[in-house]
């Protein structure tokens, strides 16, 4: 078909007004991509309905009061300060680990600044000693230290009731933005591994870490490393703050890209106790308590059992230590319960900069009313046959017995505390039902867990179940882990 010369010019002048048309709106495209960029932060990204809806789509619905939290935890609706614990668990402590450095993170619109990091001996040495409180015995004994620290605040197994006593002492100490913390967050080292395994290894200060290698490298650092390069001591954790301003700096895009694969990320941390936070405003708090952040655990009507140690001057060695805690129950011949709880420790470090010979103030918490019958395997002091006095105290509604005990590089030992339940336990089993808690301590990663319970009678059901080739006898035998807290049923 034959076109005059009329409409081929009609339609090439259509065609050039679509070119036009086309042009005009990818230049529209790359002009809105660059204001929306230019003006935006991940936690207007993030707070998004269309981002949110997605992510709970990939989460579930469990994830939604967090999603729907997250834009005023970034400050979108006023400024947020947090005060971040770096919790070494490689140097265990009742609150995670030893808080060897901290920072102050201040959220505002959706973007943070970095108000200060810095080892936590430094604020320490500035510190008014006249304003401090002693110190619990057991660290004024094993540290020699006449004042409590901040450093050391973190004595209680609860993060709660540690974190409130780290702001104490933090006021004390005059510590930057001390009075406006909307929340403490605690981070143990996985988390740091964790992120940089997400995220890929970064490189700071001249270094770069990996997140096989990131622990080990932030420690020589601030322990040795920095003689080397001429660093005074009061700067030897400068390497830190480096490495977090980079962390800080890269998370923003990549939580943009990945926000499912993060908040994933956080809630297992949080679940396995690696992640913990606490606020001191009552509506955050309960917040906090609902997504299961907490690092908390309520003692109960029936059994449980929760040990807890504190790595006292042993360098590292927690990084080398292994752990297997067992729980035995039987009645005696008066027809009372009694329970032993053993910890068989196995430190498979050596003399060097990191690790050394274990030194560990165990304590474990029991139902109220548990009476103390036996100690075994303690230690007065390291290198000593002594046995420790075992002390006996009340705290968080729960009897709490304790003893120190000390493990040489390539030995293993153990320690255990033997005490008559409460009537109330004995009575529960004779009605026909008996529950058991073991919760896990803050920063632990994972170590075995036995148990080994008679009742004299035949168990009818239990969960989780024996192996089958255990089931219809009077004892309950399970292997487990403490990966993240447990709990037991068993009906007779």
């Amino acid at each position: 078909m034959f076109r005059s010369k009329k409409e081929n010019n009609m339609k090439i002048s259509i065609g050039k007004i679509v070119l036009i048309f086309a042009i005009l709106f990818l230049v529209g495209i790359v002009f809105a991509t660059y204001y929306f960029i230019k003006n935006t932060n991940p936690a207007k990204v993030l707070s998004l309905p269309i981002v949110q809806k997605q992510v709970a789509k990939q989460l579930g619905q469990a994830s939604q009061p967090i999603l729907a939290d997250l834009p005023d935890w970034l400050g979108l609706n006023q400024p947020r300060t947090y005060l971040l614990l770096f919790l070494n668990n490689t140097e265990l402590r009742p609150g995670g680990g030893f808080i060897g450095s901290y920072a102050v993170v201040r959220w505002e619109n959706g973007r943070p600044s970095i108000l200060k990091v810095e080892g936590a001996e430094t604020i320490d040495r500035a510190a008014n000693k006249e304003l401090l409180p002693k110190p619990p015995e057991v660290l004024s004994k094993h540290l020699n230290v006449d004042h409590w620290y901040f450093r050391d605040s973190n004595w209680s197994p609860d993060f709660a009731v540690s974190s409130q006593n780290v702001l104490d002492l933090y006021k004390k100490e005059n510590g930057t933005a001390a009075n406006e913390i909307d929340a403490v967050i605690g981070v143990t080292t996985n988390v740091l591994e964790e992120i940089i395994r997400r995220s890929g290894s970064i490189t700071a200060g001249g270094i770069e870490f990996t997140a096989d290698n990131v622990i080990e490298k932030l420690e020589y650092e601030v322990e040795y490393g920095y003689r080397d390069k001429g660093v005074a001591f009061a700067d030897r954790k400068k390497t830190l703050g480096d490495l977090f301003h980079e962390l800080i700096r890269r998370l923003g895009p990549d939580m943009i890209k990945h926000p499912a694969d993060y908040l994933a990320l956080v809630e297992k941390l949080a679940w396995e106790k690696h992640l913990m936070a606490f606020s001191p405003d009552a509506e955050l708090q309960k917040r906090l308590v609902d997504y299961g952040w907490t690092g908390t655990f309520a003692p109960t009507t029936s059994d449980y059992v929760w040990w807890i140690d504190a790595n006292l001057a042993a360098l590292k060695t927690d990084y080398a230590m292994k752990r297997e805690l067992k729980y035995e129950l039987s009645s005696n011949s008066a027809g009372n319960y009694v329970a032993t709880t053993t910890m068989t420790y196995t430190n498979t470090g050596k003399f060097d900069w990191r690790t050394t010979r274990y030194r560990t103030y165990a304590r474990v918490y029991v139902p109220n009313g548990a009476e103390l019958l036996k100690v075994t395997g303690s230690n007065q002091w390291d290198r000593t046959t002594e046995p420790d006095s075992p002390t006996i105290n009340k705290e968080l509604d729960s009897t709490v017995f304790g003893a120190f005990i000390y493990v040489e590089p390539g030995a293993n030992k153990t320690l255990s505390f033997v005490y008559r339940l409460p009537a109330t336990i004995g009575q529960a089993i004779k009605k026909g039902t008996y529950s058991l808690s073991v919760p896990k301590q803050l920063g632990t990663n994972g170590h075995r867990l036995t148990l080994d319970l008679n009742f004299g009678t035949n168990i009818t059901s239990a969960k989780p179940a024996e192996e089958e080739k255990n089931w219809g006898d009077t004892n309950y035998s399970l292997n487990s882990d403490l990966q993240v807290d447990r709990n037991f049923e068993i009906k007779l």
